[in-house]
């Protein structure tokens, strides 16, 4: 029924930090004559948090702004630092998730800031909903959500799955970056907000003007002009927080949750049973699931506490196994004679399938799966259109 991924989530309560990856060639060595080699392997052997690992990953020089660009986002910085306690409450629920995300925005080689845009669209809460419609964690409209895949209907709202909407929104950001906007990831941010047409017109504009083009220098909606600077502010803040005062919860960077993919129907209080967690926990991971019952229909992917039953889990990837099997036995025909099978480098678009589907039961990024195939709308795809999975 399920096998267990490899992504995993930071751990919100776990009490000790996990030790960097040099940690074990450091110790290996620590009786060898002392030297500059020796100093920097017993720095990267220190533990480090996910706030650190975050810090690690920013890309963007604040001290690079023009004046009146920093103007901007002082001013959000000090309307931070007046709240003091809306900081700790938002960065207390970033716990289980912070850490993932950073992790998923290291592997496309993405700024570390952008794992800081929930702060902003939903206060890490992958549960929010706007009036205005927006929902989850990267606060999707319905409209976006349906485009980028993210299944929605009376069972399951994949703009509140963590996993998928996450997976989406970065290959949003990623796909709008290299396609107009030469990789400026501000920009790109600027077209999630606002809309591609509506930042591109304002360049546009701005270009007549004689006026220069990026984010900085453009006219836009209200809301978007205050987008980027709102962002810098947070990711200033937490690079410096001894500096604006500001407390920071400990958040580790050892697992606590775990992806597992999903080939048969079940319910979160069979799954809670079987591994031996409450079900309450669950649904919480999977705010998705509206109805408490899994339908690989919808989501092929379920979060599940890292720390639940170890034999439950491998009894799941054994019977994830079995169903695999099953299906490749059955290639032959009612007729006696053997259907022709689909490439494993390619992926036949069945009904129902959405490009964030595809690209997570290959193991592949969506932005990849675009490029390979040249797709210029995410809704584009029909039935049995044949996919290419590595661009050959």
């Amino acid at each position: 029924m399920a096998a267990l991924g490899q992504n995993v989530l930071a751990a919100p309560d776990d009490a000790a930090r996990a030790p960097s990856a040099n940690a074990a060639t450091t110790a290996s060595t620590a009786a060898e004559p002392d030297g500059p080699a020796r100093f920097w392997d017993a720095l990267d052997a220190r533990p480090q948090d996910a706030w650190t690992r975050l810090r690690d990953s920013f890309g963007w020089d604040i001290e690079s702004l023009s004046p009146e660009a920093r103007a901007r986002v002082d001013k959000w910085i000090a309307r931070y630092r007046d709240s003091p306690r809306n900081i700790r409450h938002i960065t207390r629920d970033a716990k289980p998730w912070l850490a993932w995300i950073t992790r998923q925005v290291e592997e496309r080689d993405l700024p570390g800031e952008v794992a800081l845009l929930p702060f902003i669209e939903s206060s890490f809460d992958p549960g929010a909903r706007n009036y205005s419609g927006a929902a989850g964690l990267w606060q999707f409209m319905p409209r976006t959500g349906d485009a980028l895949g993210l299944a929605r209907n009376r069972r399951y709202d994949g703009r509140l799955d963590v996993d998928a909407s996450t997976r989406a929104a970065l290959g949003y950001i990623e796909s709008q970056a290299e396609r107009w906007y030469g990789g400026d990831i501000p920009l790109s941010l600027a077209a999630y907000n606002a809309g591609a047409g509506t930042v591109n017109k304002a360049r546009r504009r701005a270009e007549r003007q004689g006026r220069g083009n990026d984010y900085w220098s453009l006219s836009l909606p209200g809301e978007t002009m205050q987008y980027l600077p709102k962002l810098y502010a947070i990711a200033e803040i937490i690079a410096h927080p001894q500096r604006y005062g500001v407390e920071l919860p400990d958040i580790q960077v050892t697992p606590a949750v775990a992806r597992v993919e999903l080939h048969r129907s079940t319910t979160l209080d069979n799954l809670a049973r079987r591994l031996d967690v409450s079900q309450p926990r669950l649904a919480k991971l999977n705010p998705g699931v509206l109805r408490g019952a899994v339908d690989p229909a919808d989501s092929t992917t379920l979060l599940v506490p890292h720390g639940a039953h170890r034999q439950a889990l491998a009894s799941l990837s054994t019977e994830n196994a079995e169903a695999s099997s099953a299906g490749s036995d059955s290639a032959s025909g009612s007729d006696g004679e053997t259907k022709t099978e689909t490439p494993k480098a390619t992926h036949r678009v069945k009904s129902g399938d959405n490009l964030t589907r595809i690209a997570s039961r290959h193991n592949v990024s969506t932005r990849d799966l675009i490029r390979w195939n040249a797709i210029e709308s995410p809704g584009s795809l029909r039935p049995g259109q044949l996919l290419s999975l590595s661009g050959g």
